[in-house]
Order: structure tokens, then C-alpha cells, then sequence
């Protein structure tokens, strides 16, 4: 992504560069991981006004943690020092979303007592439901930064859930590859964007990692920014008109997007078999100095910025066209939320937890940027993150990630066509045009 003129004043080394929306993906256990004995004593108030769970409440906490799961088993373990009157039972999502690890609990009436959760319409739909509890009583939501909250507000007034962390995406990039192609200027639109992949591949390096394997970084990468520059840059309403059925999908420009996911493979950009590349294994190979450029998120700096044999720089996914001022994706990550259950207040008590002292254990391995006002503890926080945070948070425009954008079943449906797209098994319109009557069919249903 490329700056406006208050970016680049105020970060010019990184619009100078090319600036720069869940995990271990080995996925540890998905069922129950051990009842962790926990132990009290509140470290926040949970909602104001309610009662201390009875002594040996049990609570279980289903967390999407692709790259960040022994964390949150530390969490947990330190939790229970603290309150020895509740256990909790750790479980991890699968799969390649939130929502489809949700869908068939809420369906079965066996949600957990805290869940991980998307800030989205579906999300939003649950707390008017009464499914998800209201958090606007905590302390974990008093100090979560102003411009978030209306991400995890319902329709109702209801604070359905916290965020993990401020979500932005960027390419993460390899300084020396850069300089060993002889790249000296970082690229501020797509054209330039792909000029710099063919100066690499001439230089015998694989330009940029694809995860073809695990959709949900498609989304959260080519697909969320081509969505920012292709959509959101023309139609300031995009939101209003998705929730009600009249934003266009059906276009040459969102066609375009699909099309730009399948051309970097066609033009051997991409590394070898690139359809069954994961997370874990998508970040290993930018680690390992295997590709050159990687898509991935804020939530990763701790992976992607540190043990490398190489510096790293990062900068804004340049999908916007020449001439034309790129639109950065920024909002919130995956969160939590506590569910309507009889362990509601123990539940909110573990929320308050990890909100406050909890953090600092996550971010020592993420070095992603705190979704509060004020952290427990130091945070841990790359001064190259955080600075690319702050100037596009100063974009006059910007995008929210895809989960957050699209409805629970496009979401679904929006990785199979961008497989389907890669494997040639239908056209880039095609995709648009099925994206497109997703949306529709999800806004007659849900959202009028």
C-alpha cells in the first residue's frame, strides 16, 4: 500500500521503502486439552454486579489459536493461580475458519462458555440473538481502544465480544533478496508490484509465498486487499449496501481481484506446490529464505520479524492501480466473546483475564499491537509494526479485513472460489459473479 502525503510526512522511510484482518498450525490437539486446574481471585471485574461462581466451576474456552496455542495454555495455567474455584478446559478450532467451528455448536446448543469470535455481521447476529453475552460492562471492554468498538457493537447496542489485537495485513519482505535482485525502490502499485516479482524470478528467487493450502490467508491477504482497492476505494457505502443486498459484486473490478490471485502462479511467481502450502508452513518458508515475500498480518510480527538469517522490512500490498491511492486493510482481530451459559461470570472473569494480565503472554510470541488503551505487564510491540500501524491508521480510507467484511457464509464459500480460481475450475468472473449472489442471498436472509 502506498501513502497519501500525511503518511508519507509522517513515515517517510516507510512510504520511501514501499510500505508495508488464526497457530501453530501443526494445530496441537483440536478436543479437549486437559481440564488446566486454574485458581482465583479477580484480576478485573467481570460485568458489574454479578455473583462469584460457586467453587469448582468448570468453564470450557474454544480458541482459535493457529500460531499462538502453548501461549494460551500458559494463560490458562496462570489464570488458574489466581483462581483456584474455577478449571478450565482449553479447546482449539480447526479448520480454516472461526465460523465453521462455530456454526455447528450454535446449531447443537453446545457452545463453550468464552469463544473465539470474528467482529462481523454473524458475530453481531448472535449477541441480538442472546447467544453471546454483553461485555460492555468490563473492564476489558472500558479499555479497549475507541475506534474498535464499533466493530464488536450489534445492531441492538450490544458489546458482543474484545479484540485479540489490532489487525492490519502487509508483505513481509526479505531486504537481502531485495538487494541481491537489485530492487531499490519498493513497489507503490500493482503494475510496479509485479515488475518487482519478474526482477526476482530473473534472479533465481521465488518472488512470493501463496498458501494455497490454508484459504483463510488468501483471504486475508490478495484477496482483502484487492477487496479494499477494488471495492471499498470506489464505494464509500459498501458496508450499508452489503448488509442490504445492493452492493454490486458482480463486476469486472471484483473479477479483477480473482484474476490477480490467479495470475502470480501463472506467472511462476509463486513457489512449487503452492495449493497444498498451510500457515505453519508458509511462514517456515519465508523463514528459511526460500521466497522472498510473504502475505501475512500484524498478529505474526514475532514469527515473520525474528530468528531469520536476514533482515526484514515490510510494506503496503501495492493492489491498488497506477495513479490511484491504495487503500490499506486495518480493524480488528479475532477476539473473544463469553457465551449465554450458567458459568457466565466465571467465563467473564477469564476474560478479564486475558485481556489484562493474560496479554503480555501472547504478544511475547505475536508482537502484534494491543487492542487496549493500557496493557498489564510489558508489552511487547516491533517499533517497524508499529510504526506501520500508525500511518495507515492515518489513511484517509481504509478496509476492514474479509472476516469482518463479508457474511459467515460467503466467508465459507469465498475460499472454495478462490481455490477453484487457482485450480483453474472455474473463471475469475465466474467467482465474482457467485461471490455476488452469496452476498445477496445472505443479506434477504440475515441482514434487512
Amino acid at each position: 500500500m502506498c501513502g497519501t502525503p500525511d503518511a508519507q510526512a509522517a513515515f517517510p522511510e516507510l512510504i520511501r521503502e514501499r510500505d508495508v484482518q488464526g497457530i501453530k498450525f501443526a494445530w496441537l490437539l483440536s478436543g479437549l486439552i486437559g481440564l488446566l486446574v486454574l485458581a482465583g481471585c479477580h484480576e478485573r471485574n467481570a460485568t458489574q454486579g454479578s455473583e462469584p461462581p460457586p467453587a469448582g466451576t468448570t468453564i470450557t474456552a474454544l480458541i482459535w489459536a493457529p500460531d499462538w496455542p502453548e501461549e494460551m495454555l500458559e494463560i490458562a495455567s496462570e489464570f488458574g493461580k489466581r483462581n483456584p474455584d474455577v478449571h478450565v478446559n482449553v479447546q482449539f478450532m480447526i479448520g480454516n475458519s472461526v465460523e465453521e467451528n462455530i456454526k455447528p455448536r450454535v446449531a447443537a446448543g453446545t457452545l463453550p462458555d468464552l469463544v473465539s469470535i470474528n467482529p462481523n455481521a454473524y458475530a453481531a447476529e448472535l449477541a441480538d440473538q442472546g447467544v453471546l453475552a454483553d461485555v460492555s460492562q468490563t473492564a476489558a471492554w472500558k479499555t479497549m481502544l475507541a475506534p474498535l468498538k464499533g466493530d464488536w457493537t450489534s445492531r441492538r447496542g450490544k458489546g458482543f465480544g474484545v479484540s485479540g489485537g489490532v489487525a492490519t495485513t502487509m508483505i513481509y519482505y526479505n531486504r537481502e533478496m531485495f538487494a541481491k535482485a537489485g530492487i531499490k525502490a519498493l513497489p507503490t502499485n500493482f503494475a510496479e508490484f509485479m515488475q518487482v516479482c519478474a526482477q526476482l524470478k530473473r534472479a533465481g528467487l521465488v518472488p512470493i509465498m501463496w498458501n494455497g493450502g490454508f484459504p483463510n490467508m488468501l483471504g486475508n491477504g490478495p484477496f482483502a486487499s484487492g477487496f479494499a482497492n477494488n471495492v471499498v476505494a470506489h464505494e464509500p457505502d459498501w458496508k450499508a449496501k452489503m448488509a442490504d443486498g445492493t452492493l454490486n459484486l458482480n463486476t469486472p473490478a471484483v473479477a479483477e481481484i480473482f484474476a490477480r490471485l490467479a495470475l502470480l502462479p501463472e506467472r511462476g511467481y509463486v513457489q512449487p506446490a503452492f495449493m497444498t502450502t498451510g500457515y505453519d508452513e508458509g511462514i517456515r518458508l519465508f523463514k528459511e529464505g526460500k521466497v522472498a515475500m510473504a502475505f501475512q498480518g500484524s498478529w505474526a510480527a514475532g514469527l515473520m520479524m525474528h530468528g531469520n538469517r536476514f533482515a526484514v522490512g515490510v510494506f503496503i500490498p501495492p493492489w491498488n492501480a497506477k495513479g490511484e491511492t491504495v487503500v490499506p486493510v486495518l480493524g480488528s482481530e479475532t477476539g473473544f466473546a463469553v457465551c449465554e451459559t450458567p458459568n457466565q461470570a466465571a467465563a467473564m472473569r477469564f476474560l478479564e483475564f486475558i485481556a489484562a494480565r493474560g496479554f503480555p503472554i501472547l504478544q511475547r510470541k505475536r508482537h502484534n499491537i494491543s487492542p487496549f488503551q493500557q496493557g498489564a505487564g510489558t508489552v511487547v510491540s516491533d517499533p517497524e509494526i508499529v510504526d506501520y500501524t500508525n500511518a495507515v491508521s492515518r489513511f484517509p480510507v481504509t478496509a476492514s479485513p474479509y472476516y469482518s467484511s463479508l457474511p459467515s457464509n460467503t466467508i465459507e464459500l469465498l475460499h472454495k472460489l478462490m481455490q477453484d480460481v487457482l485450480l483453474r475450475k472455474i473463471t475469475p468472473r465466474q467467482a465474482a459473479q457467485r461471490l455476488d449472489e452469496s452476498v445477496k442471498t445472505e443479506a434477504k436472509m440475515h441482514y434487512k
